[in-house]
Formats: C-alpha cells, structure tokens, sequence
C-alpha cells in the first residue's frame, strides 16, 4: 500500500471493522467502538484521504478503498473480520466482500447504495451541482479539488450491478432508516439480491448509527448472535 492508515481501535477479540461515510472518519461510529468491544477487536478506519489517513497517489475510488481494505487487514494479519460499513463504507463492503468472500465473516451494511440513482434525487441533484461547480474550481483551488474527489465518489460510484451481489457469500444485514437518503426501494433490492441476507428498516434518517444507536446497536448485535 502507498499509505498508512489511520484507524482507533477498543477491544481484543476478534476484529469488527468500521467503515464510514463520505467525509467522514472513524469517530462516526463513537457509540459503536465502545458498545461492540466488550465482543470484538473494534477497529474504525480513516479511508483514504479522510480524517487522519493520507491521499496518497493511487485513484480516489471506491474500488481503490476496497483494495486499501485488503491491504490493510493483510498488514494486521487479520485472516477474517466482521465488517460493518456507512453510506460509502458499506459500498466499500460490498466491493470488498464480492471481491475476498473469504475475508468476511459477517457483513453489515447500512445505508448503501449500488449506484447514484439509489440515492433520493432530493439529495443527489444538489450533489451533482456542487460536484460540476467544484470540478470548474479544482484547478484553481487545492480545496476545491478535494471537495470534487469527494463528491465525485457520489456522482460517479459506486457501480455494482445487481446480480454481482450473489458473489457475497457472508452472511449479511441489510439496515438503513425509515427517512433514509436511500430509496427504500432500492435498499430492499440490495437484500434481495445477497443471498439470505436480513433486512431491518428503523426509525431515523440516513444518520442511525449516530443519532438512533440505541436502537441500531440493538439490530446488529441480534443479528450477529445469529452468527
């Protein structure tokens, strides 16, 4: 790997890997690394050019930050791990476990889409706005240019078509909000299609991990009793 990832880690069972969301680091998940590691290794990454992870030079993708992921569990040794990913982290997790089925226990996946027109256009217009206007700027501006890297990951990822989710062969949790960003529709589409993967729609937004984790802790660790 090019770089050396950043990551928090509580715990010193097996690893539960952490996966956020678009601009995001790990501490989105505060209410998760200390919940889940009385049970697991908890570890919350910084992805590629977000928090205290560098850039790097290789290409900003999700593609790339499920390579990262790989690489990153080889460097610890990690033969296996549970692996739990947000908005852009579950689309990484879903890249990665399609690509190393081996490496993945169990997988939860919240708030994930399989491409841009999962997301709500009430949300996803504005995106490609600021994306056009930021790309205009990028050459100008080395701010502007970051900000178009991180919101062309919205725009142009991630590209997972649906009969590629077979190849997921973990067993899975499909969880998102009832006010989510992501249609319902195409949520209850990605669980239909991973093989005898679990759906459970809460109360909240996009944000459940975070502002409803009460209740969102409660769905994963049912599930992975079931593991």
């Amino acid at each position: 790997m090019d770089i050396t990832l950043y990551y928090q880690e509580k715990g010193k069972k097996e690893p539960f890997i952490l996966l956020h969301g678009n601009g995001q680091n790990g501490s989105y998940f505060k209410n998760q690394i200390d919940y889940f590691s009385n049970r697991y290794r908890v570890i919350a990454l910084d992805t590629r050019g977000h928090g205290k992870s560098p850039r790097g030079t290789k290409p900003f993708t999700i593609e790339q930050f499920s390579c990262d992921l790989y690489d990153f569990m080889e460097e610890l040794k990690f033969s296996q791990a549970v692996i739990l990913g947000f908005s852009d982290g579950a689309n990484i997790a879903m890249k990665f476990a399609m690509k190393y089925p081996s490496k993945v226990k169990a997988l939860i996946l919240n708030g994930g889409n399989l491409n841009p027109k999962g997301v709500k256009i009430t949300t996803q217009l504005p995106i490609e706005i600021g994306f056009k206007i930021a790309r205009r700027l990028a050459l100008k501006s080395p701010d502007a240019k970051k900000n178009a890297e991180m919101l062309g990951l919205m725009v142009n990822d991630p590209n997972i078509e649906r009969n590629e989710l077979s190849k997921i062969t973990a067993p899975t949790l499909v969880i998102c909000g009832r006010k989510d960003m992501i249609r319902e529709s195409h949520t209850k589409e990605i669980a239909k299609n991973i093989p005898n993967a679990q759906l459970s729609i809460i109360k909240g937004n996009h944000f459940i991990a975070n502002k409803r984790y009460a209740a969102f802790n409660k769905a994963v660790e049912e599930f992975l009793q079931t593991i």
